[in-house]
Parts: C-alpha cells; sequence; structure tokens
C-alpha cells in the first residue's frame, strides 16, 4: 500500500494531540474507503434503522447499510427476499409505506441466519408460503431454530415464483454455502439477487465471502453475467451494484486466483523447508516447515495484489490476505 493510501499514526497524534495504542496504530494502517464508494452509499436514517428504495418496477431493496434484502409488490400480494436478523422486523412496516398489498411469499436465498435469522418476524402471517432450496429445508429441520422459519415450498435446481401477473425465476447454485444458494431474477425489471457474492464497490468479504466452494464461486459469474439485468443486489452493505459491479469483481477474482497460482509455482518449496530447518534445527516439526512455505506465498501474492488492488476497490487491503489464503487451499489442493 502507497503511504499515501494510509491514515497513518503520526498523522493521528499530530492532528488529534491524543496518544493512541498499539492496535489504534496497526488499524490506523489501512486504507480508508474509496471516495468514490462512499458517494454511492445510501444514507440509512440512525431513528428509521432501514433504508427503502424502488430500484425497479415494483422492486424495492431494504438496506441497514450492512445487510439487504427486497421485497416486489404485485397484484397479489407481496414476495420478500431475504429476512436478516438485523431488521426483518421493521420489513413489514416498510411495505405498508408503500402498498396495501399483504405479504404472502419469503424467499429464502440461503441457510445463513445473518440472512433469514429474522424470518420470525413473519410468523403471523396466516398461509405464508416460504420457499428455500430442498437442502436448506433439510438443514433447517435438523437445527430447530425458532428465529428461522421452516419453508413450506421447497425445489431441487429451479422454480418459477408466479404470482399476480409476474414471476420471479429462482435458480440453485453452489457458490457460497454447503446447503445451496438462490439465484433470484425478476426479468421485467431487469433485477437480479445472487447474496453474498459482491458488496459494490468493495472486494468481497473475508475469503470471497467465507465461500464452501471457491472453484463454484469463481464460476458463478458467468452464471450471473448470462442474465440480462441492471440492478444488482448481493446481500451486503448499502447501495445495490450494476452489471459492472459484477464484471469488476470477477476481475479481482480471476486476479487473485492467477497471481497465487503463479506466486505458487515460482516459489521453492524444498529451498522454504531447508532454509527453515536451518533456523529451528532440523526437519522434525514438518507441520511448521509447511506453514512456513504458505505464508511465504500467502505474504508474496497479498502484497502484490494489495499494490493493484487497494485503489480500486475498497477494503482490499482488509482481506486481501484471506482472499489470497482461500486461493491457494484450491490452488494447492483441488485446482
Amino acid at each position: 500500500m502507497t503511504v499515501s493510501a494510509k491514515i497513518t499514526s503520526m498523522t493521528l497524534s499530530v492532528f488529534t494531540g491524543l496518544s493512541i495504542s498499539a492496535e489504534a496504530q496497526e488499524l490506523s494502517e489501512y486504507a480508508p474507503v474509496l471516495p468514490a464508494t462512499l458517494e454511492r452509499a445510501w444514507a440509512i436514517d440512525p431513528d428509521k434503522g432501514v433504508e427503502t428504495r424502488e430500484v425497479a418496477d415494483g422492486v424495492y431493496v431494504v438496506t441497514d447499510g450492512v445487510w439487504q434484502s427486497a421485497f416486489v409488490v404485485t397484484d397479489a400480494g407481496v414476495v420478500v427476499l431475504d429476512a436478516p436478523e438485523s431488521y426483518a422486523a421493521k420489513i413489514p412496516g416498510e411495505i405498508a409505506a408503500v402498498t396495501d398489498q399483504p405479504i404472502n411469499s419469503l424467499v429464502y436465498t440461503h441457510a445463513h441466519k445473518d440472512h433469514i435469522g429474522g424470518s420470525a418476524a413473519f410468523a403471523g402471517i396466516e398461509g405464508l408460503n416460504i420457499v428455500a432450496l430442498t437442502g436448506v429445508a433439510a438443514f433447517l429441520s435438523e437445527k430447530n431454530d425458532p428465529n428461522r422459519l421452516l419453508p413450506t415450498t421447497t425445489f431441487q435446481d429451479e422454480l418459477v415464483l408466479e404470482q399476480g401477473g409476474l414471476h420471479i425465476e429462482l435458480r440453485k447454485a453452489n457458490y457460497h454455502s454447503d446447503e445451496g444458494d438462490v439465484i433470484a431474477y425478476i426479468p421485467h425489471a431487469k433485477f437480479l439477487m445472487a447474496v453474498d457474492t459482491i458488496a459494490p464497490g468493495y472486494v468481497p468479504f473475508m475469503g470471497f465471502d467465507i465461500t464452501s466452494n471457491f472453484h463454484e464461486y469463481r464460476n458463478v459469474f458467468e452464471t450471473l453475467l448470462a442474465y440480462d439485468f441492471d440492478v444488482f443486489v448481493g446481500g451486503h452493505l448499502s447501495h445495490p451494484g450494476t452489471r459492472q459491479d459484477v464484471v469488476e469483481t470477477q476481475e479481482f477474482t480471476q486476479d487473485v486466483y492467477d497471481t497465487v497460482k503463479r506466486v505458487h509455482a515460482e516459489t521453492d518449496l524444498m529451498g522454504i523447508f531447508v532454509e527453515t530447518a536451518g533456523e529451528i534445527g532440523g526437519f522434525d516439526n514438518k507441520y511448521l516447515l509447511f506453514k512456513r512455505f504458505l505464508d511465504v506465498v500467502a505474504e508474496r501474492a497479498t502484497a502484490e495484489l494489495e499494490e493493484r488492488w487497494v485503489d480500486r476497490l475498497a477494503g482490499a487491503d482488509v482481506w486481501m490476505e484471506d482472499h489470497v489464503r482461500t486461493a491457494l487451499i484450491y490452488i494447492r489442493w483441488d485446482d
């Protein structure tokens, strides 16, 4: 990272006159969020706690600035996409502010509780149709979590949810969670939702959004870009994205993959083993020898990638090593 990209501890001390802890000094070395990213962010009224905006004809996005969900108003009721545990209780009020139509369907994009752990807020809706993948339904049945209502309609691969003359295409993918992920597409609105893929203006969250399948995560971008969409919701931070945001995250992901693969191939495993063995007095600690090799690859790739991306996508220096290590595990053992 360039010095100009950092808020250094020295700067903080000079302008505030305050001494800061070693931990604060370390944190202060991370790059600030890029101005272009901040300009796109939706303002959240602290008294209200969420922001709701119509992003396409009858399609609304709700966010608290960290999580995102959506709802679709039809002539036969409202379809809600995800119920984040942080603000799901506010969603019915947000819907009532724009339509008199009742909520009659709730779609789960996947099983993770941060995105559907607020669904208990909908428990009182009689006849609510809760749609999820078969694998997600089985997992939730096993977990028996009162905060995640059990699905009433399940599907294996694809489902078209018809309501009020509108249809929502639901398609299974495997880029993120073990139980499966749902890509939701509303053709008339050119609206696409694939939670835990990208955060517009930012690199993905830790370890390519804690993917359990980096191979499928790499592949999902071609799947997404095959849709005709203008608005993209990835489930996190405030503002929706565009097709270009998906393209840019695909480029970032490919760059991490290519760089880690090259650095891994260029790094002399036995040379690292011998060097480390000399430092620790022998080859007995095989775990430590191999850890040192992986650390060297990760350090070299991280430094190279941070230099390229810290001024392009926010958070590049925050999560780069996690992304590198996710790619490294895949390249070393699966690629």
